[in-house]
């Protein structure tokens, strides 16, 4: 009989990843916003970015790149778009980073 049989309790991915100096962000990016900040979880296997600049010539991922360097405390060659340049969902590495820097970006996403 179909759908009989346990159901498969499986957690969403986290929209990050820490270890070993090493974050890696799931994003799910909305240029042309009234101002650049977090706004919390986009599903629940990623979070929200608001950007204020526009998906045009490479400014939003400039602008990405840039929040997130500052946010974090890192400089800008530490951010890194691994995947989704084109594309509003992006995979985003971030390195060398410190225990300290972590919690303090999280803290910044949790609101």
């Amino acid at each position: 009989m179909k759908g009989s049989g346990s159901v498969s309790a499986e957690t969403p991915p986290r929209p990050y990843s820490f270890a070993d100096g090493v974050l890696t962000l799931r994003l799910h990016v909305q240029p042309g916003a009234a101002h650049s900040g977090w706004a919390g979880l986009h599903g629940a296997s990623a979070l929200k970015l608001r950007l204020a600049a526009p998906a045009l010539e490479g400014r939003a991922n400039a602008a990405c790149v840039a929040f997130l360097a500052q946010a974090a405390g890192v400089p800008r060659g530490a951010v890194k778009i691994v995947r989704g340049e084109r594309s509003r969902d992006k995979l985003i590495r971030i390195a060398p980073l410190t225990e300290h820097q972590f919690q303090e970006l999280q803290r910044q996403w949790q609101g």
